[in-house]
């Protein structure tokens, strides 16, 4: 069954963005009766369509399946754009809680103004991404943030490091169990600088090994969430 999100909440209508109302009408090509699932303020709805699919009308409230996940915070490089998109996408998709995009030293992307504007194509891709994995709450987004700021994030922090050899992320995940939040940095293509590892090792973040394979920036997301995903499963 498709799912939305929806945009406000009237009595026991429920009113969606146009770009969704345009998808359902012209993409699906839904009729009145036809049912959808929505959710608002993170609970979960069954609908169906009226008024020639212009209504959607609420018929029962449903129970949201509880979500194995921790909360897990995502720092990412700034990438070219099809590499940066698969990564919202598949994070998204993996339960990710949260993303930061940082400008790091070794990232081929450089903030500007051009790339802060993107932070609205990008939340759209993540829209749709829970839509489709039928999450209950998108991930938060952050603004590109400055490398230092991240020191400043609360949790259990790691960093995937190319330097690193002995301690895995296997490791990691069988001496470390009692966080809520964890913070996993990601350094862009060519690994994170060593000095700015040095400098995240020197406030709590733990360098960690993926193993001797060298993967390329848009893998290492996916290969680690998938690691996360497949050890908190009940």
């Amino acid at each position: 069954m498709q799912r939305y999100f929806g945009k406000e909440k009237q009595g026991n209508n429920i009113v969606l963005e146009t770009g969704d109302m345009h998808h359902i009408k012209k993409v699906m090509r839904m009729k009145d009766g036809d049912e959808i699932e929505v959710v608002i303020h993170e609970e979960l709805y069954l609908c169906h369509l009226e008024n020639h699919t212009e209504n959607i009308v609420i018929k029962e409230k449903l129970e949201n399946p509880k979500d194995f996940m921790k909360h897990v915070i995502l720092v990412i490089p700034v990438l070219k754009e099809q590499k940066m998109d698969l990564i919202l996408q598949k994070a998204t998709e993996l339960g990710v809680a949260e993303i930061i995009p940082v400008s790091m030293k070794r990232s081929m992307v450089k903030i500007t103004e051009k790339e802060a504007k993107k932070l609205e194509r990008w939340n759209k891709i993540m829209k749709e991404a829970s839509e489709q994995s039928m999450r209950n709450k998108t991930p938060n987004l952050h603004p590109v943030t400055k490398f230092s700021e991240i020191v400043k994030l609360e949790g259990k922090k790691i960093v995937c490091s190319t330097i690193e050899k002995e301690n895995s992320l296997k490791k990691f995940l069988q001496t470390s169990t009692n966080y809520d939040k964890l913070i996993i940095v990601i350094g862009p293509e060519g690994g994170i600088d060593p000095e700015e590892e040095t400098f995240l090792k020197e406030h709590d973040f733990i360098s960690v090994t993926l193993g001797p394979r060298i993967m390329r920036v848009e893998t290492v997301p996916i290969y680690v969430l998938s690691v996360l995903n497949y050890e908190y499963m009940e």
